[in-house]
């Protein structure tokens, strides 16, 4: 098509060339002869509904006309709302990213479209059609950005939200760009805000920061409690929290313990699992309520076991294999610890791993969801886990399987990108190097290859962004 043609004009083209009258095309389309009539002769706007069963009509691809219907009745005309929101839906169902980013441009352009092109946002964001809504924030978050709105600070949640992924570089650069906007936000996503972005330092190991937003989660949590629950009740609050108040309370004592349990100090560690042990303070008594009061129980038992574990008391190893066989989320989890205390105190646990022989198979299917772990989070203890089971069966001279599970942890930490576990595993393989097959040498080398070309692209990635 010519870029000077109309969608009235192919119209008119296409039912001439196939020798049809308007009353035949608007049998085949379902759309009165009068309305077509009345589209070819400039007297009648299109609209969404009508433009895809033209194009359907014409035999044209899904979408074939819409940057002609940009041009033709988004640009050159005063702006419709009406007609631009099922617009950009449509665009979003069929992935017609450039046409998103060409109608928000323009609309962008009269700043009072910028609420409602926010709901659009939020409305393919809950649809789960990110890449769309992405576009629509980051218009709207440039158009505010000298201003100190929710709006902005919302836009940029989502954004942040979005860009969370397998590439651990991003994360990084995700997490630190959002976080000057949480304190922007209303109170209730806020929490959801503290709590995203714990999760994502805990995936990037950087547990200062951890430790920073569980503690500030936990404060504003507890003021919001106190303000629903206590005797500076207020009698209304507005939007609420995705999840019972309470939990972001005792949430933040779980990420704590992690933080402790990772500085090496598990009776510290210990000490925050305790408060989450005992719930006899929480008010909250649905259903949802009780069920993650039960979770909580959960994980204080799992997790004491944990921590008391790493502390050396092997002991508690039977008790916490008991408890991970009736859990199947924490199975994982719990494995990765009890290879971490059997290569650090150097114990046998075959008898465990044999017992867990099925679940370590079906991890490599599985290892992107694993319990209430975040994708990311899954992804690199999977990761971990892998290199524990290689020093493991390395250290016991079972060098095939050791090998096997050492090219397979690489194999995951060059996804995540910038992923400790990548030097553990070349330390490793150094040192073993005289075991391995020729096969997995090439293996190795077309792995570190990829890291190479992967430090590459991080070098450009944050260039670009200075």
């Amino acid at each position: 098509m010519k870029e000077t043609t109309t969608i009235r004009a192919e119209l008119e083209q296409y039912i001439r060339r196939e020798g049809i009258t308007i009353s035949k095309f608007g049998e085949n389309t379902g759309i009165n002869a009068g309305t077509i009539s009345a589209i070819i002769n400039g007297n009648r706007p299109i609209a969404m509904l009508l433009l895809d069963r033209i194009g359907a009509g014409m035999g044209l691809e899904e979408g074939s006309l819409y940057e002609l219907y940009i041009d033709e009745f988004i640009r050159n005309t005063a702006p419709n709302w009406r007609r631009v929101r099922p617009f950009l839906h449509r665009c979003a169902e069929l992935n017609k990213l450039d046409c998103i980013k060409q109608v928000v441009e323009f609309m962008m352009d009269y700043l009072i479209y910028a609420p409602a092109l926010f709901e659009t946002a939020e409305e393919l964001f809950s649809e789960g059609k990110l890449e769309a809504a992405a576009i629509i924030y980051k218009n709207v978050s440039e158009s505010e950005k000298y201003q100190h709105s929710e709006r902005l600070a919302l836009c940029q949640y989502r954004l942040f939200t979005i860009a969370v992924g397998d590439d651990q570089d991003e994360n990084l650069w995700a997490a630190t760009h959002f976080e000057s906007f949480v304190d922007r936000l209303g109170e209730a996503d806020q929490l959801d805000a503290l709590r995203d972005l714990a999760n994502t330092y805990a995936s990037l190991r950087r547990w200062d920061k951890v430790e920073w937003y569980a503690e500030k989660m936990a404060q504003k949590a507890k003021v919001q409690y106190e303000q629903k629950y206590g005797n500076t009740r207020r009698p209304e609050r507005g939007k609420e929290p995705k999840g019972p108040l309470f939990m972001y309370i005792v949430y933040s004592y779980v990420l704590r313990a992690g933080v402790w349990d990772e500085r090496g100090d598990y009776q510290k560690a210990l000490e925050f699992v305790s408060l989450y042990s005992d719930l006899s303070w929480v008010q909250e008594d649905t259903e949802e309520a009780r069920r993650l009061k039960a979770l909580c129980s959960n994980w204080a038992e799992a997790n004491g076991y944990l921590y008391q574990l790493m502390s050396g008391s092997l002991d508690v190893i039977p008790q916490y294999v008991d408890y991970l066989e009736k859990n199947e989320g924490e199975i994982l989890v719990g494995l990765h610890k009890i290879m971490v205390a059997a290569n650090r105190y150097d114990f046998n646990v075959d008898h465990v791993l044999q017992r867990f022989e099925k679940q370590i198979e079906a991890f490599a299917d599985q290892h992107v969801k694993v319990g209430t772990y975040t994708e990311q989070m899954s992804a690199d203890l999977y990761a971990r886990f892998l290199a524990e089971m290689a020093c493991y069966d390395l250290n016991k001279h079972r060098y095939t399987k050791g090998m096997k599970f050492l090219l397979e942890s690489l194999s995951y930490s060059v996804v995540l990108n910038g992923n400790p576990v990548t030097i553990k595993c070349v330390g490793l393989f150094e040192k073993y190097r005289h075991t391995a097959t020729s096969q997995d040498k090439e293996e190795y080398k077309n792995l570190l290859g990829e890291v190479e070309y992967i430090h590459d692209k991080k070098d450009r990635f944050f260039s670009a962004r200075i």
